[in-house]
């Protein structure tokens, strides 16, 4: 660490104390580039960060984290879609809002998702049966090394759960600079899931669906301005239907989703709920009282008090059900991120 460390307690939802090296805000891939270089020749570490929404700092990070602000909103139209192209700096939220007010429906299920566009493509964001692969279009791709932009295409970013090719092949050297976004103008409104339910197929409008899911996510989702968090701490479970099964039987009310490929989908916060863990605490680090899926900073809580509290979860929803949940926050240690179950193993 330099003798002057930067704070990292604004610049993460969870606002833990944890310090880097370095901080640098980049307005370009020029300014991305420059800053890479220079800490290639510094031979540090480097942490690429939009918002901070979905990083749990388990220690201080030995480099420079960069943040990328690459801004800019730009759309075209054809008979069939609108096309936006969007600049990775961009607040996902205040993204779905511009698309409404512009009378462009299809990301109202995604409102309040925390976060920039940029980290959007890398987890396939997704909320109330929508997830981003279904209006993706593309991704630009910058190479730090080279200073080339490739345009990967949906397809090409193979999207899975909460998963895609960002996670796997493009570490470090390759920064998201913008993302392409497809609204198709023959609207479908997706209803599926939570309050959205309720309302009429028929007759209900992007905005009404927008209106409930701000409304659901506030009621039960914690302001990480107020209280630190960083949303949803794990993934949804993801087992075969012979496992979904067993669990049906001997759990009558649990919540279950059959995917298209057979497997079926429990939901992680019924399964901690289950286990009487709202309000559980461990050091400043406590299960939320109306979101089990939802760990929070209670008062100057560690990345060490979150991980120990995450780990009696993962522990007791195993002995209760059989089932290992896996963290969908991204844990970052001193010199990068690391592999968030083999730390909480």
């Amino acid at each position: 660490m330099s003798s002057q460390p930067s704070p990292l307690k604004h610049l993460n939802t969870f606002a833990l104390p944890a310090y880097a090296s370095n901080v640098i805000s980049a307005n370009s891939p020029e300014e991305l580039i420059s800053a890479w270089n220079e800490s290639v020749s510094k031979s540090q570490p480097v942490l690429l960060l939009g918002e901070g929404s979905n990083v749990l700092f388990i220690e201080d990070f030995f480099g420079t984290v960069l943040l990328n602000r690459i801004k800019g909103i730009t759309f075209s139209e054809d008979s069939v879609a609108w096309h936006l192209h969007v600049g990775a700096g961009e607040n996902w939220h205040d993204l779905v809002c511009y698309t409404l007010e512009n009378n462009m429906p299809g990301l109202e299920n995604l409102a309040l998702i925390p976060g920039c566009v940029g980290s959007a493509p890398i987890q396939n964001i997704g909320a109330y049966g929508v997830e981003l692969q279904k209006v993706c279009e593309y991704v630009d791709l910058l190479d730090m090394n080279s200073g080339s932009i490739q345009r990967i295409s949906a397809h090409d970013c193979q999207f899975g759960y909460r998963d895609s090719i960002f996670k796997h092949r493009y570490g470090d050297g390759f920064a998201i600079v913008a993302v392409g976004i497809q609204l198709m103008k023959a609207w479908i409104p997706t209803l599926g899931y939570g309050d959205l339910t309720r309302l009429d197929p028929l007759t209900v409008t992007a905005q009404d669906i927008f209106k409930s899911v701000c409304a659901m996510r506030r009621s039960k989702l914690p302001d990480p301005t107020i209280t630190g968090n960083a949303g949803s701490f794990f993934k949804n479970p993801i087992v075969d239907a012979a496992i979904a099964n067993d669990l049906v039987k001997n759990n009558p009310g649990i919540p279950h989703y059959l995917q298209s490929n057979g497997s079926v989908k429990l939901a992680a916060g019924w399964l901690i709920d289950q286990c009487a863990l709202k309000g559980y605490k461990v050091g400043g680090a406590a299960v939320h009282q109306q979101q089990a899926l939802v760990l929070i900073n209670l008062a100057e809580a560690t990345g060490e008090d979150v991980i120990g509290l995450a780990s009696y979860i993962r522990q007791q929803v195993a002995q209760k059900f059989g089932v290992w949940l896996e963290p969908e926050v991204r844990f970052i240690a001193n010199d990068g991120e690391v592999n968030a179950v083999e730390r909480l193993s």
